[in-house]
């Protein structure tokens, strides 16, 4: 079926990806969803296709492509210019065209009207959950008349070959004439405010707060960091305010006629609040709705006209991981230079290298501390070279703090005079969880109070493991003092295959998803070689499964997912997707030789199921051993009630979930502000449900394990864990060290005692 160059925003969704790219799906999303986004519509990647075919083009930009060394610069900069030179001079065909300005004309619902829209570029390998690095491509604001649209959407598809564009495909491996582009044509938004919220704290990845960014005037200011914004945090709970810092204001972006210009605040007109107390929880309540739409902490920019607030676009922010330690302080160590805003947690020292544009990024070395005033996209290359960032203006939303974030490097945003203080070949130290930046390299002496820097090794009996999930952390986490993975979770690794499993089965690709999942476990197994990695087999509630491509052929609506078709009992239902999961193991321990790979089974509701479910990794030739063992998750009430039974089935050890079982003990939804205030894991409930699951494990000589956020944030259970026996501890990278020496403390005292 021949696919449509021009769809409208409520005709699609975030299935819709690889027609319309991920900007257009979210904005086709939110609209169905009800979100106060701007009308439009969009031109497909479909109709860009349809014109590299029809003007013949292709061949020539793969010849100048392939001679092409993405990493030196100069000729990078020459093959982006031929080929984009060559993308404006081709004419659209007129069956795009004509269908482009149709749709323009009907913008409002009035035929022949002239709208003023925002005309954006939106890549169909652009905002996925594994690569956010936004603004690859170019945004045309306060575009008029149909000749002027049709050059934008040109001029749109040419961005794709820009410098930054080619380079970021050919370091992500991406086929450069397999990533479209589609074209979004947006009602433009006037906005008096606009700025970013994340849904939660991007440099702390607190998930309790909403973190607002804002300006005055256009967005775009913000966005490329010319201006430092005001900056807001909200409680989620209760929509409380908890941190208003209000910076001035130099320029503002407006709309003059036709044009975008750039205008002059006075220190009293910058200095101004942007935002009012109701818009700031307006915009939160938007920001947890996001959230809890997409079902993952969300990046949305906005826009305020006549007192209306709009989303203009969201994305999912994909740095959330570890909490950055943003006590670190080192007054008296050095000499401060500077203060400016946390941006990207760590600590690194190196030469400064000042750049005053992109042109210069051929001067970065590795190691070398980039300062500038703001980034973009085309700094990339050099960031990635960087061993920190500092930048004069911009905020901790701004393309300086998303993509350092995203790169792992210690970064400080909004530093008032960097460029004037700092000079080129000073060696400086980058607190990036603090925001300040020292005379000189102190970075051994700063890193040395990280939580999981030991000073000396703990020798415990009580094992520490890791919660893990992503490949890329796992040769890093391994260094740590840790003496596994005890939950490796399935379905982050699946969510970053981004296909629903099932959609592999129909197109008979199984293969592929088994070498994927395979070569993601490997990693695990590799860096912990030694040392046992627990797999948590899939655990999607239909609702998460939903989100992935072609997840909704093959997933039922339920009312409540928490409590639905999740865990053992998908295996027992359909054990195809499962036996892929097996597959892969086998692969890994077979193929590859490592066996230290083993696996836990979630959500199993009767010791049936346990039965049928080793029943089919039996059949699939995986037999429990001492080099292959058997976990059961324990996170529903009936797990610890009949402990026994489910032991009786035959099982090697068995892990709490603490984060399920406190829910369904207290019958309340940690993620529902509502009745979050009832959650904890330190209610008697549930210490008594932890105390007999692991007492009843003990007293069957299988093993004892907790997984969940609990033994992270609550020294105090460590300490009762210890003493009711639990032969292992699995707890967030950040908490390594803090939980072992909680442990060490807890092992003595019971040494004492005897």
């Amino acid at each position: 079926m021949k696919k449509p160059f021009v769809v409208w925003f409520k005709d699609v969704d975030k299935e819709d990806v690889p027609l319309v790219g991920g900007k257009g799906a979210n904005l086709g999303e939110m609209t169905k969803a009800g979100f106060p986004v701007p009308p439009g519509f969009i031109i497909t990647s479909a109709a860009y296709f349809h014109f590299l075919d029809v003007t013949g083009i292709k061949s020539d930009i793969d010849a100048l492509l392939s001679k092409c060394s993405v990493n030196n610069q100069n000729q990078l900069q020459e093959t982006s210019d031929k080929i984009r030179h060559l993308l404006m001079r081709q004419t659209i065909p007129e069956e795009i065209s004509d269908e482009v300005i149709r749709a323009y004309f009907h913008m409002d619902h009035t035929v022949m009207k002239h709208a003023i829209v925002a005309v954006r570029s939106s890549a169909t390998a652009e905002d996925l959950p594994d690569a956010s690095f936004a603004g690859q491509q170019e945004t045309y604001l306060n575009v008029y008349g149909e000749a002027e649209l049709v050059q934008k959407v040109r001029a749109c598809w040419a961005s794709l070959f820009t410098p930054r564009a080619i380079f970021y495909r050919a370091t992500n491996k991406y086929d450069h004439f397999k990533v479209g582009i589609a074209v979004p044509v947006q009602k433009m938004i006037q906005s008096e405010k606009s700025g970013i919220l994340f849904s939660l704290d991007p440099v702390t990845n607190d998930k309790e707060k909403v973190t607002i960014e804002a300006i005055f005037g256009l967005g775009e200011m913000i966005v490329q960091g010319k201006v430092t914004p005001d900056h807001y945090e909200v409680d989620k709970k209760n929509l409380e305010i908890t941190n208003k810092v209000v910076r001035i204001q130099e320029k503002m972006m407006v709309k003059k006629h036709l044009e975008n210009r750039i205008v002059s605040l006075n220190q009293k007109e910058g200095g101004k609040i942007k935002l009012t107390d109701p818009e700031i929880k307006k915009l939160s309540q938007l920001g947890i709705q996001l959230e809890k739409h997409y079902f993952f902490p969300q990046d949305a920019e906005w826009a305020i006209e006549n007192n209306r607030v709009y989303i203009v676009q969201t994305r999912p922010v994909t740095t959330t991981g570890k909490k950055a330690d943003t006590k670190q302080s080192a007054h008296l160590l050095a000499e401060l230079l500077i203060k400016g805003d946390p941006a990207s947690p760590g600590v690194a020292a190196g030469p400064v290298k000042i750049l005053k544009s992109a042109k210069e990024i051929q001067k970065i070395m590795p190691g070398d501390v980039l300062v500038t005033e703001q980034t973009n996209p085309d700094y990339v290359p050099a960031m990635k070279k960087a061993g920190a960032i500092v930048t004069e203006r911009g905020g901790r939303t701004s393309h300086a703090a998303i993509v350092s974030r995203e790169l792992g490097i210690p970064a400080v945003v909004g530093a008032p005079k960097a460029l004037t203080i700092l000079k080129d070949r000073d060696v400086i130290t980058v607190n990036g969880a603090t925001g300040e930046i020292f005379k000189g390299s102190i970075a051994s002496k700063l890193s040395s109070t990280h939580p999981n820097e030991e000073k000396k090794i703990l020798k415990t009996a009580t094992r520490v493991y890791v919660n893990l999930a992503e490949p890329e952390r796992a040769e890093t986490i391994a260094k740590l003092a840790v003496d596994g993975v005890g939950l490796l979770r399935a379905e982050f690794m699946i969510a970053g295959i981004g296909v629903h499993p099932k959609k592999f089965i129909k197109d008979k690709r199984q293969t592929v998803f088994i070498n994927e999942l395979a070569q993601k476990l490997e990693t695990f197994c590799r860096a912990f070689d030694g040392r046992p990695v627990i797999y948590r087999a899939t655990d999607f509630k239909t609702n998460e499964y939903r989100n992935l491509k072609g997840g909704r052929e093959f997933e039922p609506e339920e009312p409540n997912p928490m409590l639905g078709f999740r865990g053992a009992a998908r295996y027992i239902a359909d054990p195809e997707v499962f036996t892929m999961e097996l597959e892969a193991i086998k692969k890994v321990r077979n193929k590859m030789n490592l066996k230290n790979l083993h696996i836990m089974i979630p959500f199993v509701r009767t010791p049936k199921e346990l039965q049928g479910v080793k029943d089919i990794i039996s059949k699939n030739g995986l037999l429990r051993s001492s080099t292959f063992q058997l976990y059961l998750m324990v996170e529903i009430p009936s797990n610890v009630i009949h402990l026994d039974a489910f032991i009786d089935v035959g099982i090697d050890g068995i892990s709490i979930g603490s984060n399920d079982l406190t829910m369904l003990l207290l019958g309340t939804d940690r993620d529902n502000s509502e009745v979050a205030h009832d959650f904890s894991e330190m209610d008697p409930t549930v210490l008594w449900a932890i105390e007999k699951a692991v007492k009843t494990a003990v007293s069957r000589r299988v093993k004892a394990s907790i997984c969940g956020q609990a033994p992270s944030d609550y020294p105090e259970l460590v300490d009762k864990l210890v003493s009711w026996g639990i032969t292992s501890i699995s707890v967030n990278p950040d908490a390594i060290y803090r939980v072992r020496q909680t442990i060490h403390e807890a092992e003595k005292k019971r040494i004492k005692m005897k």
